[in-house]
């Protein structure tokens, strides 16, 4: 593993804090950032090891790059931060909109920018998407849209920061993860969708990711880790 910092945006929960955990117990230095700083506090306890915190709010691009002016040389970043959105054309909420377009396609894009002097040829990036980009779903309006946008922007860094390596990941539904765990009804009918007969667990994703983030010949890449619902059968 090259040397640096791992910086997990939305490392205080679900599939962000999961990745944080795996590089914590690979006695790597880790920042981890959240919207709550009491929160993120009490997640590096939890994590321990050589855990920092700093609190920022995504949808507020502004706040960022003075958030991150106190961190050192990065040598992974994970961008998975995220907030859930139901915005269908029937009952479109202008605001919320908004906020999750500009948490996605211009906090992640100022991420990257504000820690770009700390990055360096042998750094990556990963971008967490999701597969409402393949199936959208009542709701799902401002989500399908951003989550296509993920893959432009793996397009748009790949080319501007080469030889820097940027991925994205889309997960399915994660039978595990905080969000999902005990909604039996969606689950049992998600799980029938897919060809393997078994939803993805956090563990799979923490997988994947740490091998698109180490891997130096995966790059540019958007690699989706559903069980096999999003093919079309």
């Amino acid at each position: 593993m090259t040397e640096g910092a791992v910086v997990v945006v939305g490392g205080t929960s679900g599939l962000g804090k999961e990745v944080a955990r795996y590089y914590v117990e690979a006695d790597r230095e880790v920042v981890i950032t959240g919207r709550d700083p009491t929160r993120g506090s009490s997640v590096a306890a939890e994590l321990g090891g050589k855990t920092t915190e700093l609190a920022f709010d995504l949808s507020k691009p502004e706040e960022i790059a003075p958030a991150l002016k106190g961190v050192g040389d990065v040598s992974r970043l994970v961008l998975a931060g995220v907030h859930r959105d139901e915005n269908s054309m029937g009952e479109y909420d202008i605001g919320q909109a908004v906020a999750l377009v500009t948490l996605k396609l211009v906090g992640y894009v100022e991420v990257v920018h504000a820690l770009l002097d700390r990055l360096h040829d042998d750094s990556s990036v990963l971008i967490f998407g999701g597969l409402a980009k393949e199936r959208p779903y009542p709701g799902s309006m401002t989500v399908t849209t951003i989550n296509h946008g993920v893959d432009g922007l793996v397009r748009s860094l790949t080319a501007e920061l080469k030889p820097i390596r940027v991925n994205a990941l889309h997960a399915g539904i994660v039978e595990d993860s905080p969000y999902w765990a005990g909604k039996t009804a969606v689950l049992d009918a998600h799980r029938a969708r897919t060809t393997t007969g078994r939803l993805v667990q956090m563990q799979d994703i923490v997988d994947v990711a740490v091998l698109m983030l180490e891997n130096p010949s995966i790059a540019g890449t958007e690699f989706r880790v559903d069980a096999g619902w999003s093919l079309p059968f």
